[in-house]
């Protein structure tokens, strides 16, 4: 029983070999990351004092008590940011930026960049028209263009005068007056609130009738909306009349029918009233025909002869 229990803590010479190589890797483990922890240390301590020797007089203050800090925290990890130098205050004043120099520019605390960005713009010939213009130049930050907007004062620049040649004045051209008859699509496309639809349709309208003889014609066109006549009637005029006439004592009932103002029914009247009277001797008999109201009978004399 007794070398039982010795065989249990009895080891070998290979045995005791491998143990005492498994304690020394344990020992390495342990101690290897203090060293070079400490090694670190050491290294920041030593680029700092270079640092303060490059450091004018009145630095040195600041960085010995960076070194505290660093002496402090370097085992818990912990660093500090270089310190930053802040930018100088800007001051704002009324400005034009067509004139403002580059020193001005820099007095309201734009970077130089920007500035350079600024003077090759107006070298090439650019101007700010209005404070908003601002926002053109890339280089500016959003916060810079709000900052200096409500500074903008713009000078209005004079008219370029040529000597012998009093100032060019630009005045806005008259809107141009249509010929209801002979425009084609694209000068009704011209006019305000008309599309390529309604310039076809109103072409298409004239073509039927044979032609316009009043203005007030083209309010008829299908689809067109009263307020863009109202709005293109201005531009509109009538000009020579050289109407297209249906030969009412010999036009059939599919000849009538083919015109805007002349439905089947009408159609069909005007030919049976001309077979039980016999021809049409002047137009005003048209009147005769119950179907054709008087004010039918106003739009229609306009389109019809007798022959």
């Amino acid at each position: 029983m007794e070398s039982n229990w010795k065989n249990y803590f009895s080891f070998t010479k290979k045995e005791r070999t491998g143990i005492y190589v498994l304690l020394a890797l344990i020992a390495i483990c342990i101690t290897l990351p203090q060293f070079f922890r400490t090694a670190t240390f050491s290294e920041t301590i030593r680029v700092e004092a270079m640092q303060v020797q490059q450091t004018p007089l009145e630095q040195v203050g600041k960085n010995r008590n960076r070194k505290s800090s660093y002496k402090e925290s370097a085992y818990n990890d912990v660093y500090y940011e270089p310190v930053r130098e802040e930018p100088a205050k800007a001051t704002l004043f009324p400005f034009d930026p067509n004139t403002l120099d580059a020193a001005g520019w820099k007095k309201l605390g734009i970077n130089d960049r920007a500035v350079r960005t600024i003077q090759h713009y107006l070298a090439k010939g650019g101007q700010f028209r209005s404070a908003a213009d601002l926002q053109k130049m890339y280089s500016l930050k959003k916060e810079d263009v709000d900052r200096l907007m409500p500074y903008v004062r713009i000078t209005p620049l004079p008219p370029i005068y040529t000597p012998g040649k009093p100032p060019v004045k630009y005045e806005k051209a008259a809107p141009a007056i249509i010929d209801i008859n002979l425009a084609d699509t694209s000068a009704y496309i011209s006019l305000p609130g008309v599309g390529s639809k309604l310039a076809n349709r109103i072409v298409n309208f004239r073509e039927k009738l044979g032609g316009f003889h009043s203005v007030q014609q083209i309010a008829e066109t299908f689809g067109l909306p009263d307020s863009t006549f109202q709005l293109i009637q201005p531009r509109l005029q009538c000009g020579a009349v050289v109407l297209q006439k249906i030969n009412i004592n010999t036009a059939d009932v599919n000849t009538l029918k083919q015109h805007p103002y002349i439905r089947w029914n009408i159609a069909n009247a005007i030919v049976q009233y001309r077979q039980q009277h016999g021809l049409f001797r002047l137009p005003e008999e048209l009147q005769q025909i119950v179907l054709i109201t008087p004010e039918l009978y106003q739009k229609l004399v306009a389109y019809v002869t007798v022959e």
